[in-house]
């Protein structure tokens, strides 16, 4: 009864499965290890050196201002951070055309539901806070499940044009790798350089901060340092927000699709060392056989 028991156990727990998961979970804490390392050696320096240049920038300003002294250099920085949070712009009476508008309420509405989350913007009131917690519970599910219908629409639309060109062409292996090339290059060129271009002629951000911020929102990271139609000193044109968000729903459909195949690569990477570990025991233990016939036909 013991034997039967523990086998239904380990099967119910699939023992087998554990060393490939434990060999996953090892290479993952391994990777978010090494990823601290770097980005400690990399921004580590720098945010010293801003710190001591912030320092020096204090005790100038309150040797040019002594009147103004801590305490009211405190109250300044506070009322700057108010201002910021309100969509008030510290040099001027401007505000960001959106802070809690409709357009730019929307637009925070779906951040919330698609969980990039940039934290420019968020509901201060006790009502808001309640309506976000409601609003994401059944916003974020509703949107995976869009999200993920249109990135399989998409892939069904480039695997029937991929279906029609191989009955039509020979080389039907060459032509869908043909295909899948040409679709992740121009789907790059149409989510990323055109978004790049976009934001450095009307955000003033660099090429390398632009491509940062199209690969932050498009994968939810959404860290917040970089917010494009937000800042209250630009006039954006009216069809900006419009074509932001038609952006970062479509680009999130795609960036999902191609992290679905990465997973799959993975899985398939996983399921072939698998492979090759039973195979290896098989070997071994058809090795060990004939050697214990040997045996028993000695004695």
């Amino acid at each position: 009864m013991l034997p039967i028991f523990s086998g239904k156990l380990c099967q119910f727990f699939s023992v087998a499965r554990f060393p490939s998961i434990l060999f996953l979970g090892i290479i993952y804490v391994a990777y978010v290890l090494v990823g601290g390392l770097i980005f400690w050696k990399l921004e580590g320096w720098y945010v010293l050196q801003q710190t001591d240049l912030l320092k020096e920038k204090r005790i100038k300003l309150l040797e040019k201002y002594p009147c103004v002294g801590q305490n009211g250099l405190r109250e300044l920085a506070q009322m700057i951070k108010a201002a910021s949070l309100s969509g008030l712009s510290p040099d001027s009476n401007d505000t960001a055309d959106g802070f809690w508008k409709f357009t730019s309420s929307s637009v925070f509405a779906a951040t919330v539901v698609t969980t990039i989350g940039y934290g420019n913007i968020f509901p201060l009131t006790t009502a808001g806070q309640i309506f976000c917690v409601l609003f994401a519970l059944f916003g974020i599910p509703l949107n995976v499940v869009i999200l993920n219908r249109v990135g399989k629409y998409m892939l069904a639309i480039e695997r029937n044009f991929c279906n029609f060109l191989e009955k039509k062409v020979d080389r039907g292996k060459c032509v869908r790798i043909s295909i899948h090339s040409i679709s992740f290059v121009s789907s790059a060129f149409l989510y990323f350089v055109v978004p790049m271009l976009l934001f450095k002629e009307y955000e003033g951000w660099s090429y390398a901060e632009a491509i940062y911020y199209c690969f932050i929102t498009l994968s939810t990271i959404g860290f917040g340092d970089y917010v494009a139609d937000n800042n209250p000193a630009i006039n954006y044109p009216e069809w900006y927000s419009c074509l932001m968000a038609a952006w970062i729903f479509f680009g999130l459909a795609w960036l999902a699709l191609l992290i679905n195949h990465s997973i799959d690569l993975l899985e398939s990477m996983n399921a072939y060392i698998r492979g090759r570990q039973n195979a290896q025991t098989q070997v071994e233990e058809s090795k060990e056989q004939p050697e214990k016939g040997l045996k028993g036909e000695e004695t």
